[in-house]
């Protein structure tokens, strides 16, 4: 009898010592459309021109829900260069003169990589223009900085290219949707606070040539039957530039035509842009080059350790309030030394997958297009606690946590009774291994380790 006295308090310490997390599914927040990555600049081909093995390894990798992360959005790049990139490889003369389009149904590879995405349920393909072309531009190349020709503030003794540019994006799309691939997001800058080599067309801080454009290719996309396909703006570098596109953009009446707010996270980590309740999209980010692929979780916490990723992320879909995050680049061929995309392969001699690749399945698998996020009370030291509702009903809880103790948690819940629960655990040595998560009474019970991301799944 004092045996059992025994255990029944060590089983109450225990209970005690264990911090309760409350999920009310009542109260509910910002809606999930999922995590991605992009094929841009030939990557796509050159994933196409892989061994059929390596193409289904790594596809599985990329988009399976079992097995793999479960990407759900592709972003794909509207060239703007020469003949082989562009659509419009050459100027029709005037604003007014006659495109001559040519189509070659690969774009770069683009086409086959967006039909094995959507073979795997993909139902998101962000359309994105990295310029106009050359001769649309105040600087009339595509890889100089310049503004789009006929835009506030922007002329050009060739005329004003504001249409022809939104009839170049939409004819893009309406090839797409021959090809059997719907876009169902459409951008037309990409970071035009920064300066680069390449593709790139630049608008002022106060937003005035984006705001002179969107009314445009909206009226154009609605005028061709293309009303379905949300309009983006503006993929700045950062977040802190973003959200003064933002609040210029909302003061110049845009945000009416647009359906989601997109930036990348260089130069600034996401952050809660509260001037609109638009959703907002981190559609680009990476460690750049000078940090090559790795496969570790955590060491020492650089920027390319998954663990590292793993905050970014719950800071961004909890704290920032992100609908979508997408990471720049998913596969490459024999690129480890750049950092800059999720898995790599010597193609038949072995995958290495990134730590990075671990911090996004963690979210990506389970939290599904359409789930919601929820509210959360209650909180444990070093980590940051989302609570998310898929559109089947089931709820998914992710722990990530950045201190150096472990952490033992109970869940209960408002709103929602578990009938079963899993948990899987991702930290140095171990990625997305199963963990024991108990359900007694409603209550589920997990312990999340130092430095690791818990995914809880209820259903």
């Amino acid at each position: 009898m004092i045996f059992i006295s025994l255990i029944l308090l060590g089983l109450s310490a225990l209970a005690a010592s264990q911090t309760l997390i409350t999920v009310n599914v009542g109260t509910r927040y910002q809606i999930i459309d999922g995590f991605g990555f992009s094929q841009a600049f030939g990557r796509a081909r050159e994933y196409q021109q892989v061994s059929a093995s390596t193409q289904k390894y790594a596809l599985d990798l990329l988009f399976s829900t079992t097995s793999g992360a479960g990407f759900s959005i592709i972003r794909n790049r509207i060239g703007s260069g020469g003949s082989g990139d562009s659509i419009l490889p050459t100027s029709p003369g005037s604003p007014s003169g006659t495109p001559r389009y040519v189509w070659d149904n690969d774009d770069s590879g683009q086409v086959w990589f967006s039909k094995q995405a959507l073979s795997y349920g993909v139902k998101t393909v962000y359309a994105d223009a990295w310029s106009a072309p050359g001769f649309m531009k105040t600087s009339g190349n595509e890889a100089t900085p310049g503004y789009l020709c006929g835009t506030t503030g922007r002329s050009c003794s060739s005329g004003d290219w504001r249409q022809a540019y939104a009839n170049m994006i939409v004819q893009y799309i309406k090839y797409y949707q021959q090809a059997g691939i719907p876009i169902t997001h459409v951008g037309f800058l990409n970071e035009p606070d920064y300066t680069v080599s390449y593709s790139q067309m630049q608008i002022s801080p106060n937003a005035q040539e984006a705001i002179s454009f969107i009314p445009i290719l909206y009226n154009t996309l609605q005028s061709n039957g293309l009303g379905s396909v949300n309009m983006t703006c503006c993929d700045a570098v950062g977040w802190n530039m973003q959200s003064t596109y933002t609040t210029n953009l909302v003061n110049g009446g845009s945000t009416r035509y647009l359906g989601i707010i997109t930036s990348h996270s260089y130069s600034s980590d996401a952050i809660n842009l509260s001037q609109t309740t638009l959703r907002k999209w981190n559609t680009e980010a990476g460690t750049g080059g000078s940090y090559r692929l790795v496969t570790t979780w955590y060491s020492n916490g650089a920027p390319n350790e998954g663990m590292t990723w793993a905050i970014k992320l719950a800071n961004a879909m909890v704290n920032a309030q992100l609908s979508a995050y997408l990471y720049w680049e998913g596969f490459e061929k024999n690129q480890q030394q750049s950092g800059s995309h999720l898995i790599d392969s010597a193609d038949g001699n072995g995958m290495t997958i990134s730590g990075i690749f671990w911090a996004f399945a963690m979210w990506s698998r389970h939290i599904r297009p359409g789930a919601q996020r929820v509210q959360t009370s209650g909180s444990l030291n070093s980590v940051i606690t989302g609570a998310f509702q898929n559109a089947d009903g089931s709820v998914v809880v992710v722990f990530t946590n950045s201190g150096t103790s472990e952490q033992a948690t109970r869940i209960g819940f408002q709103g929602f009774s578990p009938r079963s629960a899993s948990a899987w655990v991702t930290r140095q040595g171990t990625n997305f291994g199963g963990t024991g998560a108990s359900l007694s009474g409603g209550v589920v019970s997990v312990s999340v380790p130092a430095k690791s991301v818990v995914t809880a799944k209820l259903t």
